[in-house]
């Protein structure tokens, strides 16, 4: 157990009192928050539900890896500190390099701690009520992300009860899987790499394809990221992005791994191996029959038309740019639907479990403020909310692509706490002549 972990345990912040600044969230967010405030010398208390790397621990998969190299991990004051910065961190690495984090920052943390209302008082001071006591400050960051419950459609109810069910958060291996034939619903980045996954292991898979875009790993001698990051991609802001902020907020990540040392998915070859593709599910009908949309292949192509249009951009990249680098063959496709699935029966496939990788949504029910939208979503500008003196931080696109991940986390957070000084200093500023 960690020196900060022990501490936290022991002999943590009292919270029963008030402080300048409250960060609710203990992870990479509530870490980079912590360094800025502390670099800022604005006291301040940390409270963490779980443990700090409770996501990337206890919620993974076991094969879990990042897709992105470690060298993009970046964490304010302690970038990537392992051997292989080309390389791809497995959640237990990932987990050792955020406590390793947490160990550098030193935050005033609470573990074990959950918030059950974030309000304001009669003094305008926010109000934070907690499972261990009630705080109050005069700004809070929301440093808590936006995954906070599995989603299964609906129509998850008319799936036969011999069928297991599992969400995506709840899948480990594929031994703790009944044996049989496994669906896998949804082909964002946890639904490609489970249903990989599960095949590499010896598992029949059927698959229902969305429309989640696919990138290339390596491509004229060098990762995709790599690239995208010399040619500026990542530095792209929400404002000045060419698709709408909602868009960017809900568009599915590209689909590739780390796993290893890196490689591209490309569900048409797995198609060849003997994997069963569908298009995106329509309906369960009664007596557990599934149909289909008849999409697969325009999402196939939908998937590639992404991958070539960022080879594409690299290769406009090197040409500008001038670069040596080693040509690239045309891109073809391996595999071509024969037809459209229409339906399927759960029974008659000897499929015996279903594991629905369709996603989370947030859940800010205990935040009493007027920071959301008509939808419930947060709104704000670079995580700053209508409501002075209260943030957001690590939201996908809080600011840029990076803002969610190890990449950005910390310039958002170091934007956040100059507006939380600047305000902390306003007073004092107004009053004098």
């Amino acid at each position: 157990m960690s020196r900060f972990m022990r501490r936290a345990m022991i002999d943590g912040p009292d919270i029963g009192r008030h402080y300048p600044v409250v960060v609710i969230g203990g992870g990479q967010a509530g870490l980079s928050a912590s360094y800025w405030l502390q670099q800022a010398d604005i006291e301040h208390i940390v409270l963490e539900q779980h443990r700090v790397g409770h996501a990337w621990r206890d919620k993974r998969w076991d094969t879990f890896c990042l897709v992105t190299p470690n060298w993009q991990c970046r964490l304010p004051g302690f970038g990537y500190d392992g051997d292989d910065p080309d390389g791809f961190m497995g959640k237990d690495e990932i987990v050792a390099y955020l406590e390793r984090y947490a160990d550098f920052v030193d935050p005033p943390l609470r573990e074990g701690v959950t918030v059950t209302r974030l309000g304001r008082d009669e003094r305008a001071r926010f109000v934070v009520e907690t499972t261990a006591g009630t705080a109050t400050a005069d700004q809070v960051v929301l440093a808590v992300a936006g995954y906070h419950v599995p989603q299964v459609p609906r129509i998850a109810e008319r799936v036969p009860a011999p069928i297991d069910q599992l969400h995506s958060v709840d899948y480990r291996n594929p031994q703790q899987l009944a044996a049989g034939e496994v669906m896998v619903v949804g082909t964002g980045q946890s639904g490609c790499q489970i249903a990989e996954d599960l095949h590499r292991a010896g598992r029949r898979v059927h698959l229902c394809v969305g429309s989640a875009p696919r990138a290339p790993r390596v491509y004229r001698g060098r990762d995709s990221v790599d690239w995208l990051e010399c040619m500026g991609t990542y530095d792209v802001t929400v404002a000045e992005h060419a698709e709408p902020e909602y868009t960017l907020r809900h568009k599915a990540n590209h689909y590739m791994s780390g796993r290893d040392g890196g490689h591209e998915i490309d569900l048409r070859a797995f198609a060849l191996e003997g994997m069963q593709l569908y298009g995106r599910l329509a309906t369960i009908e009664a007596g557990g029959r599934l149909r289909f949309e008849p999409n697969l292949a325009d999402n196939l192509d939908s998937a590639d038309a992404t991958y070539c249009k960022i080879r594409n951009s690299i290769d406009a990249y090197i040409a500008e740019q001038q670069i040596d680098a080693p040509a690239a063959a045309p891109y073809h496709p391996v595999w071509q639907p024969a037809f459209e699935p229409e339906q399927l029966s759960l029974e008659a496939s000897g499929i015996t479990t279903l594991i629905w990788a369709t996603g989370f949504s947030g859940d800010f029910s205990w935040v009493e403020a007027p920071v959301f939208d008509g939808r419930g979503e947060p709104v704000h500008r670079r995580g700053v909310t209508p409501v002075d003196g209260l943030y957001f931080l690590g939201l996908p696109w809080l600011n840029t692509w990076g803002s969610g991940r190890f990449a950005a986390v910390g310039a958002d957070a170091a934007y956040l706490v100059d507006q939380i000084a600047a305000l902390q200093a306003a007073p004092a500023v107004a009053g004098t002549g």
